[in-house]
């Protein structure tokens, strides 16, 4: 098992890659702990949680809005939680974030752990303190920065996980690869169908150099003012394809990193043959390089991006792979380039 520590202002989290679900009775209280997972999970893990209350909320990213919040505020008053009470998510992306939302809020605050239960959360959403929801459907406009006690990543737990869902948490992996990592990008273009085929040992090495770029990116900035912003790295464009189309968070990254690597291209920032590298990885991975839905909806719906500026957003380009550069780009430029 690896213990990553991520060292915040108020808090230090740590991040225990390889652990099991079945272990997570020692990282919590004995009493007044609440359970918070979906009905994915729920169904085929319940009998490995510990005898805490559970709320069961319906899974997907529809679900993770200010509703679902409200009704688990109930459901906990119902249950008698104080200020004193710890809260676990138990699930993927969703579920962390709401969960996360939901402790940091309850009563001014409460402690929180996860169980992080599918790749897009072990390597991403897990980690690093922000938890959100959604509003009107744009990604996470609500949300705090406040971190897990303890994030568990139990490596087993993929082998349940969708197809689908393993590779839209490649997306992500893929991304961390290219802000701070050529050598892990290599290691995914060399065993892509090995890790495909869920090969649990190279997943463990893949999440672990994740969490490891991450915790490192998020103790330096832990509340976005400069570096931390580099993790957005094909989320501008990814949330707003993601907005309008519906499609998964990893597939709507993939189109968003395709996207900032052809602009880096364009702006004579990436070279051709990089450029290439990264489509052609994606493509072999099953991600989507690029969508059908209309640019100029994207393009609006970009706007009111959670990172605009003034009439511009800042936006994560590509030097090369491994190496990003934070730049302001106003809207007019991205429209020009756009059209």
């Amino acid at each position: 098992m690896e213990v990553i520590r991520i060292n915040g202002k108020d808090a230090t989290s740590q991040i225990f890659i390889g652990e099991r679900l079945s272990d997570m009775h020692m990282y919590v209280p004995q009493s007044n702990t609440f359970i918070i997972t979906d009905t994915n999970v729920n169904k085929i893990y319940r009998k490995s949680f510990p005898n805490f209350p559970v709320f069961i909320m319906k899974a997907g990213e529809a679900n993770k809005n200010l509703s679902t919040v409200a009704e688990i505020y109930r459901w906990l008053l119902d249950q008698g939680a104080d200020r004193n009470s710890f809260i676990v998510g138990i699930g993927g992306g969703v579920v962390c974030d709401l969960a996360g939302f939901v402790a940091s809020t309850f009563m001014r605050g409460v402690s929180f752990g996860f169980v992080a239960t599918t790749l897009l959360a072990q390597v991403d959403a897990s980690i690093g303190g922000k938890n959100g929801v959604d509003l009107d459907g744009y990604k996470n406009i609500v949300g705090t920065i406040n971190h897990p006690k303890f994030v568990i990543c139990d490596i087993s737990m993929l082998k349940t996980l969708p197809y689908v869902e393993l590779v839209s948490g490649l997306a992500e992996v893929v991304k961390h690869a290219l802000i701070a990592d050529s050598t892990k990008f290599e290691y995914i273009e060399k065993n892509s169908d090995s890790i495909l085929a869920l090969d649990l040992t190279m997943l463990e090495y893949l999440v672990t150099r994740s969490v490891r770029i991450k915790a490192d990116i998020v103790e330096v900035d832990e509340r976005e003012g400069g570096l931390r912003r580099v993790l957005n790295l094909g989320h501008t464009w990814g949330h707003a394809v993601e907005k309008i189309t519906g499609i998964s968070h990893g597939q709507a990254v993939s189109i968003g990193l395709v996207f900032a690597a052809k602009l880096s291209y364009n702006k004579g920032m990436l070279s051709e043959m990089e450029m290439d590298r990264i489509v052609n990885l994606l493509t072999k991975l099953g991600l989507h390089t690029q969508t059908n839905a209309d640019s100029e909806i994207i393009f609006d719906t970009l706007q009111k991006d959670k990172k605009k500026v003034g009439n511009g957003v800042h936006y994560v380009l590509l030097r090369s792979i491994g190496a990003v550069e934070v730049v302001e780009i106003s809207f007019d430029e991205l429209k020009k380039y756009i059209a």
